[in-house]
């Protein structure tokens, strides 16, 4: 809610800003084209993984419903280059995790030096680190990872930036302790079938498509480990980002629940984006999130109430505008 309680003295100015400053209007207004000539380019995740599915469905929520507006929804690495990617004007929308923006708000790790002048549109659901093993390495924590064959998601991802913080608060180096691979979540689950790999991290919500036909298609090959043990020295290093997370047995058909991390996902905006625009692409997500749930359950899991908690980033004065005004 941060900033909400502030802004609302100013609302009155700011919506008069917004309905008279041209310059900030995403509809065609005395001849003037839409804000980026109508094109709007959605940063997702890959083609198996929720932010993707979701992303699709809310590119064609756009479509369909507002007008002077086309988006795209390509496939990306995820968290970490989609942001990576609205920093360059590449994508004008992006979903990702809290910490990867925390890192790229604040010019630091994968954006040293460069920081990212974001804006969010809202928090959405959690994604939760999985942690896929074959079962018969019998690998009960983190640190039995130590000396194996390890993949860590896509260079660069949301997903590997959360698995090297996991391996280090376990007290392993990623570089040193493991022999280690970047690899998509299609190639990863490719190498598991082929007893390439020992284990495979992947960060998404619940469930991830690709890892729910890894499970189905060599029943009992594989099993999800706990990262319990590891919250208190992740959390220690990385303060209010991460939370403890359960994935439920019948997720992927698991004799048990498995206690995970979980790190909150954010919609996010460059600061430049039209307060109108964001203010109705804000609008659509709670409008039409039974269409977004039908994609894809996550979608269902958008809620109004804690929509507006986009901390470490602030929200985009369009977005603060639909939380404020009920």
């Amino acid at each position: 809610m941060r900033g909400i309680r502030r802004r609302l003295a100013v609302m009155v100015s700011a919506v008069l800003l917004a309905a008279v400053a041209t310059a900030c209007s995403s509809e065609p207004d005395g001849g003037l084209p839409p804000w980026h000539n109508g094109i709007l380019t959605i940063g997702t995740g890959p083609t198996n993984g929720v932010f993707n599915q979701i992303g699709v469905g809310y590119a064609d929520v756009v479509n369909r419903h507002l007008p002077g507006y086309e988006a795209l929804a390509p496939p990306t690495n995820g968290a970490g280059e989609n942001l990576q990617r609205l920093a360059r004007g590449d994508v004008d929308i992006a979903f990702t995790f809290a910490d990867v923006a925390a890192d790229a708000a604040a010019g630091r790790g994968a954006f040293a030096g460069k920081p990212v002048r974001l804006r969010a549109l809202a928090r959405v659901w959690n994604s939760y680190t999985h942690l896929v093993v074959r079962a018969d390495a019998h690998i009960s924590s983190v640190k039995g990872l130590q000396g194996l064959r390890v993949a860590t998601g896509p260079k660069g991802s949301g997903t590997e930036e959360v698995a090297l913080r996991v391996l280090t608060a376990a007290g392993l180096s990623p570089d040193r302790d493991l022999n280690r691979t970047s690899a998509s979540l299609s190639q990863m689950a490719t190498m598991m079938r082929d007893d390439a790999l020992d284990a495979m991290f992947y960060t998404a919500g619940l469930p991830t498509v690709g890892i729910t036909a890894l499970f189905g298609q060599a029943p009992g090959k594989f099993t999800l480990v706990s990262l319990a043990d590891v919250l208190p020295a992740l959390d220690k290093a990385h303060p209010n980002i991460y939370t403890a997370g359960t994935i439920p047995k019948a997720t992927y058909g698991l004799d048990r629940g498995v206690a995970t991390v979980a790190v909150p996902n954010l919609i996010v905006v460059g600061e430049d984006m039209p307060i109108d625009l964001a203010n109705k692409l804000t609008e659509l997500l709670f409008t039409y999130r039974s269409e977004l749930a039908a994609v894809h359950p996550e979608g269902g899991n958008i809620d109004k109430a804690i929509a507006p908690q986009t901390d470490p980033l602030p929200l985009h004065t369009g977005a603060e505008l639909f939380y404020a005004a009920g």
